[in-house]
């Protein structure tokens, strides 16, 4: 078999065939990347046995067909230094010795068969199915991944929950600290209302590529897998089994205390302040008054301490509240308005964020649970 292709193009997506493999895999043979030529097309596959990354690419010229596996470390390193350029690659169909040639130079190293490359089952006959723009999964994604936990007791907090409904899908994310619910009602579902988790690994590979892909995203999920294609790829993926707890009942509804502050002051006063904060707890005090929010921390054992004031619009009574400072730089660098409204009722119950103009279709809550004041 061998066949001609860019080494630009081929480089870029073995490279994120890769964030599949894991650096440990139960099969040897996992380490390695899954080529199928057929008629001029190259189908690339990378799996670590829960997710499996598909990918195609038209070659410039071919001879020949069959499957063959390459360890992806040697592939990519042996393509990654080579300028933009026609790479021939032969591979030898008895031994799998492959041959690398381009402008001055060649490499050659052994791959194998790709008939023992394990192909995970995908979903089932008894599939939903929802129809989303990239734009709206990426924004889902990165707005909500952060929130996710890392809990092996409750392994249902490890993934973003898709909740989706015939005319909304809400991404939502807890650690139970902090919560994000986005919902967006730019879908197309053909289904009743169904839901699902997705892990977090899968979900940050689906972020990375989204970022550089366009288009619609069409999502395939039954009680076990979801398969998600984009325009270049398809990812299948393991899904997290397990009932989502009700995310809506620890929202809070009545927040008679509403502070509507310039998000980015906000973030750069909380990063000068925390400086100074118990760096075991990170504990940063709000004092809010008319038109003024007071930012300050204080580590007593170390003696230091720092307050910032910022302008705001707010009317209300005083009141002081704290939350973990990392967090709420968290929540805040999540959001991308201007300002944001901080949708407060008292010390000792959760505060929400929310964008003081929300996104066009979208309706995103941020909601952080406070820490105890000693005053």
């Amino acid at each position: 078999m061998k066949f001609t292709i860019s080494s630009t193009t081929f480089c870029n997506r073995l490279q994120t065939l890769n964030k599949v493999i894991a650096a440990k895999n139960s099969l040897a043979i996992l380490e390695s990347i899954l080529f199928d030529l057929q008629a001029g097309t190259l189908t690339m596959t990378a799996s670590d046995g829960d997710i499996t990354l598909v990918t195609t690419l038209e070659v410039n010229s071919a001879e020949g067909s069959g499957k063959f596996a390459l360890n992806a470390a040697q592939i990519i390193n042996g393509l990654k230094e080579i300028s933009d350029q026609p790479v021939k690659i032969n591979i030898g169909e008895a031994d799998y010795k492959v041959t690398i040639k381009y402008q001055n130079g060649k490499c050659e190293f052994i791959g194998q068969s790709g008939e023992e490359y394990p192909i995970p089952k995908g979903v089932g006959e008894s599939t939903s199915q929802v129809e989303i723009s990239s734009n709206v999964l990426l924004g889902g994604i990165t707005k909500s991944l952060f929130a996710t936990a890392e809990d092996e007791l409750r392994p249902v907090m490890n993934g973003i929950y898709f909740d989706i409904m015939p005319d909304s899908i809400t991404f939502v994310a807890s650690d139970g600290h902090k919560l994000v619910r986005n919902r967006n009602f730019a879908i197309n579902a053909s289904q009743e209302p169904a839901s699902f988790i997705l892990p977090k690994k899968p979900a940050k590979t689906l972020k990375d590529i989204l970022v550089k892909d366009s288009g619609d995203a069409i999502i395939k999920f039954d009680d076990n897998c979801a398969e998600i294609t984009i325009e270049n790829f398809k990812l299948s993926c393991q899904l997290i089994e397990g009932r989502y707890p009700n995310y809506n009942s620890v929202i809070p509804k009545d927040n008679p205390f509403k502070v509507r502050i310039d998000r980015q002051s906000l973030i750069s006063a909380l990063r000068r302040v925390l400086v100074f904060a118990n760096t075991t707890t990170n504990l940063i005090k709000i004092r809010i008054s008319t038109n003024t929010l007071l930012v300050s921390s204080q580590d007593i054992d170390y003696s230091t301490g720092a307050e910032e004031s910022i302008n705001c619009e707010y009317d209300g009574n005083t009141m002081n509240i704290g939350f973990k400072g990392t967090f709420l730089i968290d929540i805040l660098s999540s959001i991308s308005s201007a300002e944001v409204v901080l949708e407060l009722a008292d010390p000792s119950r959760a505060g929400v964020i929310v964008p003081a103009e929300q996104e066009e279709k979208s309706d995103l809550l941020m909601l952080l649970m406070p820490m105890m004041l000693n005053d």
